[in-house]
Protein backbone atom coordinates (compact mmCIF):
# COMPACT_ATOMS: atom_id res chain seq x y z
CA UNK A 1 0.00 0.00 0.00
CA UNK A 2 1.16 3.53 -0.37
CA UNK A 3 0.54 5.66 2.63
CA UNK A 4 0.72 9.36 3.14
CA UNK A 5 1.59 10.02 6.58
CA UNK A 6 1.05 14.10 7.23
CA UNK A 7 2.77 14.91 10.48
CA UNK A 8 5.32 12.15 9.72
CA UNK A 9 8.44 13.55 11.04
CA UNK A 10 7.28 13.78 14.43
CA UNK A 11 7.49 11.35 17.69
CA UNK A 12 5.28 9.32 16.66
CA UNK A 13 4.69 9.80 13.06
CA UNK A 14 8.69 8.94 12.22
CA UNK A 15 8.16 5.67 13.80
CA UNK A 16 4.79 4.83 11.84
CA UNK A 17 6.84 5.71 8.41
CA UNK A 18 9.67 3.21 9.97
CA UNK A 19 7.21 0.37 11.07
CA UNK A 20 5.03 0.57 7.89
CA UNK A 21 7.96 0.65 5.03
CA UNK A 22 9.57 -1.96 7.22
CA UNK A 23 6.44 -4.29 6.62
CA UNK A 24 6.88 -3.55 2.66
CA UNK A 25 4.73 -0.66 2.51
CA UNK A 26 5.36 2.65 1.00
CA UNK A 27 5.41 5.18 3.64
CA UNK A 28 6.39 8.98 2.69
CA UNK A 29 6.53 11.50 5.74
CA UNK A 30 4.73 14.85 5.19
CA UNK A 31 5.28 17.90 7.13
CA UNK A 32 6.01 21.81 7.20
CA UNK A 33 9.75 20.77 6.87
CA UNK A 34 8.78 19.14 3.24
CA UNK A 35 6.28 22.10 2.25
CA UNK A 36 3.28 20.36 3.27
CA UNK A 37 1.34 22.81 5.31
CA UNK A 38 -2.15 21.73 6.27
CA UNK A 39 -3.61 25.14 7.37
CA UNK A 40 -2.51 27.25 4.01
CA UNK A 41 -2.96 23.93 2.30
CA UNK A 42 0.24 24.11 0.25
CA UNK A 43 1.39 20.58 -0.84
CA UNK A 44 -1.72 18.69 0.33
CA UNK A 45 -2.86 17.72 -2.81
CA UNK A 46 0.23 16.17 -4.02
CA UNK A 47 1.01 14.54 -0.75
CA UNK A 48 -1.90 12.37 -1.07
CA UNK A 49 -1.80 11.60 -4.42
CA UNK A 50 -1.93 7.87 -5.40
CA UNK A 51 -2.24 7.13 -1.49
CA UNK A 52 -4.35 4.02 -0.34
CA UNK A 53 -4.54 5.60 3.50
CA UNK A 54 -3.38 9.06 4.59
CA UNK A 55 -2.52 9.19 8.78
CA UNK A 56 -2.31 12.16 10.00
CA UNK A 57 -0.43 12.77 12.92
CA UNK A 58 -0.28 16.50 12.83
CA UNK A 59 -0.58 18.26 16.11
CA UNK A 60 -1.66 21.94 17.31
CA UNK A 61 1.39 24.03 18.75
CA UNK A 62 -0.80 24.72 21.83
CA UNK A 63 -2.84 22.87 23.97
CA UNK A 64 -4.98 25.64 24.57
CA UNK A 65 -8.48 27.05 23.34
CA UNK A 66 -6.77 28.21 20.04
CA UNK A 67 -6.12 24.43 18.99
CA UNK A 68 -9.73 24.24 18.25
CA UNK A 69 -9.00 26.35 14.79
CA UNK A 70 -5.74 24.30 13.95
CA UNK A 71 -7.87 21.17 14.32
CA UNK A 72 -10.55 22.80 12.51
CA UNK A 73 -8.86 23.85 9.57
CA UNK A 74 -6.54 21.34 8.72
CA UNK A 75 -8.86 18.00 9.24
CA UNK A 76 -11.20 20.25 6.45
CA UNK A 77 -8.41 21.13 4.17
CA UNK A 78 -6.98 17.49 4.49
CA UNK A 79 -10.54 15.82 4.34
CA UNK A 80 -10.73 17.62 0.84
CA UNK A 81 -7.75 17.18 -0.48
CA UNK A 82 -8.47 13.20 0.44
CA UNK A 83 -11.29 12.99 -1.04
CA UNK A 84 -10.00 14.97 -4.73
CA UNK A 85 -7.22 12.16 -4.91
CA UNK A 86 -9.81 9.05 -4.26
CA UNK A 87 -8.42 8.18 -0.78
CA UNK A 88 -9.96 4.76 0.76
CA UNK A 89 -8.84 5.27 4.18
CA UNK A 90 -8.23 8.78 6.96
CA UNK A 91 -6.52 7.67 10.01
CA UNK A 92 -6.22 9.79 13.50
CA UNK A 93 -4.84 9.38 16.83
CA UNK A 94 -6.78 10.59 19.54
CA UNK A 95 -6.78 9.88 23.26
CA UNK A 96 -8.10 7.37 25.61
CA UNK A 97 -11.20 8.85 27.46
CA UNK A 98 -10.78 11.96 25.64
CA UNK A 99 -14.87 12.86 25.75
CA UNK A 100 -14.71 12.03 29.56
CA UNK A 101 -12.79 15.22 30.44
CA UNK A 102 -14.79 18.01 28.79
CA UNK A 103 -12.62 20.42 31.10
CA UNK A 104 -9.67 20.18 29.30
CA UNK A 105 -9.40 22.45 25.99
CA UNK A 106 -6.90 19.83 24.15
CA UNK A 107 -9.23 16.83 25.06
CA UNK A 108 -12.55 18.74 23.93
CA UNK A 109 -10.81 19.32 20.48
CA UNK A 110 -9.72 15.74 20.39
CA UNK A 111 -13.13 14.78 20.55
CA UNK A 112 -14.48 17.62 17.98
CA UNK A 113 -11.46 16.00 15.87
CA UNK A 114 -12.95 12.47 15.83
CA UNK A 115 -16.52 14.17 15.21
CA UNK A 116 -14.98 15.71 12.04
CA UNK A 117 -13.24 12.73 10.58
CA UNK A 118 -16.87 10.31 11.46
CA UNK A 119 -19.02 13.16 9.63
CA UNK A 120 -16.23 13.24 6.39
CA UNK A 121 -16.51 11.77 3.16
CA UNK A 122 -13.64 9.11 3.64
CA UNK A 123 -13.64 5.59 5.13
CA UNK A 124 -11.98 6.08 8.78
CA UNK A 125 -10.43 4.57 11.57
CA UNK A 126 -9.52 6.22 15.14
CA UNK A 127 -7.14 5.17 17.59
CA UNK A 128 -7.41 6.24 20.98
CA UNK A 129 -4.00 6.10 23.20
CA UNK A 130 -3.28 6.06 26.93
CA UNK A 131 -1.17 8.99 27.76
CA UNK A 132 2.53 8.38 26.56
CA UNK A 133 5.38 6.98 28.63
CA UNK A 134 7.82 9.62 26.84
CA UNK A 135 5.61 12.68 28.10
CA UNK A 136 6.37 11.98 31.56
CA UNK A 137 9.23 14.11 31.99
CA UNK A 138 7.15 17.00 30.37
CA UNK A 139 3.89 15.97 33.67
CA UNK A 140 6.61 16.10 36.35
CA UNK A 141 7.64 19.57 34.78
CA UNK A 142 4.54 21.36 35.66
CA UNK A 143 4.04 21.41 38.83
CA UNK A 144 8.04 21.04 40.51
CA UNK A 145 10.31 23.24 42.09
CA UNK A 146 13.85 22.51 43.70
CA UNK A 147 11.99 20.37 46.36
CA UNK A 148 8.99 18.74 45.42
CA UNK A 149 7.09 17.45 42.33
CA UNK A 150 2.94 18.00 43.09
CA UNK A 151 0.82 14.80 41.57
CA UNK A 152 -2.79 14.08 41.82
CA UNK A 153 -3.28 10.18 42.11
CA UNK A 154 -5.30 10.16 38.72
CA UNK A 155 -5.55 6.61 37.80
CA UNK A 156 -2.94 6.71 34.10
CA UNK A 157 -2.33 3.77 31.60
CA UNK A 158 1.29 4.76 30.43
CA UNK A 159 1.84 3.35 26.81
CA UNK A 160 5.22 3.60 24.97
CA UNK A 161 5.30 5.44 22.12
CA UNK A 162 6.96 2.64 19.74
CA UNK A 163 3.57 0.66 20.62
CA UNK A 164 1.40 3.37 19.43
CA UNK A 165 3.02 3.79 16.20
CA UNK A 166 2.83 -0.14 15.73
CA UNK A 167 -0.96 0.05 16.94
CA UNK A 168 -1.67 2.98 13.90
CA UNK A 169 0.51 1.16 11.51
CA UNK A 170 -1.20 -1.90 11.55
CA UNK A 171 -4.74 -0.04 11.62
CA UNK A 172 -3.54 1.79 8.26
CA UNK A 173 -3.18 -1.14 6.58
CA UNK A 174 -6.14 -2.64 7.62
CA UNK A 175 -9.42 -2.30 6.26
CA UNK A 176 -11.03 0.94 7.74
CA UNK A 177 -12.93 0.23 11.16
CA UNK A 178 -15.30 3.10 11.20
CA UNK A 179 -14.94 3.17 14.27
CA UNK A 180 -12.94 3.67 17.15
CA UNK A 181 -9.53 1.01 18.48
CA UNK A 182 -8.51 2.02 21.97
CA UNK A 183 -4.73 0.73 22.83
CA UNK A 184 -3.20 1.10 26.01
CA UNK A 185 -0.05 -0.01 28.36
CA UNK A 186 -0.19 -3.25 30.48
CA UNK A 187 -0.28 -1.32 33.70
CA UNK A 188 -2.31 1.28 35.48
CA UNK A 189 -0.94 3.43 38.14
CA UNK A 190 -2.05 6.60 40.40
CA UNK A 191 -0.06 9.34 38.51
CA UNK A 192 1.96 10.29 42.02
CA UNK A 193 3.38 6.63 42.40
CA UNK A 194 4.35 6.94 38.63
CA UNK A 195 6.14 10.02 39.53
CA UNK A 196 8.12 8.08 42.57
CA UNK A 197 9.15 5.66 40.06
CA UNK A 198 10.26 7.66 37.32
CA UNK A 199 12.16 9.99 39.74
CA UNK A 200 13.49 7.00 41.78
CA UNK A 201 14.97 5.67 38.49
CA UNK A 202 16.77 9.09 37.64
CA UNK A 203 18.05 9.71 41.33
CA UNK A 204 16.34 12.56 41.60
CA UNK A 205 15.76 13.13 45.11
CA UNK A 206 12.91 15.87 45.40
CA UNK A 207 9.79 14.42 47.22
CA UNK A 208 6.36 13.67 45.16
CA UNK A 209 3.67 15.20 47.13
CA UNK A 210 0.28 14.25 46.10
CA UNK A 211 -2.10 17.07 45.66
CA UNK A 212 -5.69 16.45 44.02
CA UNK A 213 -5.50 20.23 42.56
CA UNK A 214 -1.64 19.95 40.75
CA UNK A 215 -1.34 20.24 36.89
CA UNK A 216 -3.38 19.50 34.10
CA UNK A 217 -4.93 16.06 35.31
CA UNK A 218 -6.30 17.25 38.59
CA UNK A 219 -9.67 17.88 36.71
CA UNK A 220 -10.03 14.40 35.68
CA UNK A 221 -12.54 12.11 37.53
CA UNK A 222 -12.40 8.48 38.09
CA UNK A 223 -10.35 5.91 35.87
CA UNK A 224 -11.35 7.33 32.52
CA UNK A 225 -7.58 8.02 31.35
CA UNK A 226 -7.49 4.14 31.74
CA UNK A 227 -9.31 0.95 29.88
CA UNK A 228 -9.04 -2.62 31.35
CA UNK A 229 -10.53 -3.22 27.38
CA UNK A 230 -7.95 -1.94 25.33
CA UNK A 231 -5.45 -3.92 23.44
CA UNK A 232 -2.65 -3.98 25.96
CA UNK A 233 0.92 -3.06 24.65
CA UNK A 234 3.61 -4.86 25.56
CA UNK A 235 5.97 -2.49 26.80
CA UNK A 236 6.08 -2.06 30.89
CA UNK A 237 7.21 0.96 32.08
CA UNK A 238 9.90 -0.77 34.28
CA UNK A 239 11.65 -2.22 31.08
CA UNK A 240 10.90 1.01 29.06
CA UNK A 241 12.68 3.50 31.72
CA UNK A 242 15.44 0.99 31.26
Amino acid sequence: MKIAVIGGTGLIGSQVVKCLNAAGHEAVPHAKSTGVDVIGGQGLDEAVAGADAVVNLTNSPTFDEASLAFFQTSMDNLLAAAQRGGVGHFVILSIVGADQVPELDYYRVKVLQEKILAAGPIPYSIVRATQFMDFMDAVLSWTADADTVRLPATPIQPIASKDVADAVAEVAAGAPLNGIRNIAGPEVFPLDELGRITLSHKGDRRTVVTDPTAGMFAVVKGDVLTDKNARLAPTHYADWLS
